[in-house]
């Protein structure tokens, strides 16, 4: 099968956009759409104009809306039932994660939890298999930290598709 490049492709709107895709950017599309997808939220995040509504259970306990008091409109002084003091702080976070793990994606952040050990900690080896000096107990894995990372990561890019529709300033 050929991959047509540079197509032109047109949404509803008209507009054209050229697209170039070749061989290689879907060995791993996961790696070449967050280098897009990356810089696209960083210039997001300040030139957005509002704010979808943002799931409690997709937030720190502190920005839910039940422990923030209803938005009151200064031009009005009236409340708004709808929004809280953490409306606008909720897709925030949202954002502020999935940047973060759409720069984290494409590098070797598993690295951090290997560390090599204190000569002092690390015990002789006497192996009868062939592989002593071969220091596999000179470095240590942090197998928390890692998964917690990788967590992190999972639940922000579970969070970009929950709000992929959302994604527009």
């Amino acid at each position: 099968m050929k991959v047509s490049m540079g197509k032109y492709y047109k949404n509803g709107a008209g507009r054209k956009v050229k697209v170039r895709i070749d061989p290689h950017d879907v060995w791993n599309m996961d790696s070449t759409l967050a280098y897009i997808i990356h810089p696209m939220l960083i210039e997001l995040k300040p030139n957005k104009q509002g704010a979808p509504v943002v799931d409690d259970e997709d937030v720190p306990e502190e920005l839910r809306s039940y422990n923030s008091e209803p938005l009151v409109d200064e031009d009005t002084d009236l409340i708004d039932d709808h929004l809280d003091c953490n409306f606008f702080k909720r897709w925030d976070w949202v954002i502020d994660e999935m940047i973060w793990a759409f720069g984290e994606y494409n590098t070797d952040w598993e690295d951090q939890y290997h560390t090599k050990k204190d000569p002092a900690d690390v015990i002789p080896e006497n192996r009868t298999d062939g592989l002593n000096g071969l220091g596999l107990n000179e470095w240590s894995y942090d197998v928390v930290g890692q998964k917690a990372h990788g967590d992190r990561i999972a639940n922000a890019i579970r969070l970009f598709g929950k709000y992929y529709g959302c994604l527009w300033d």
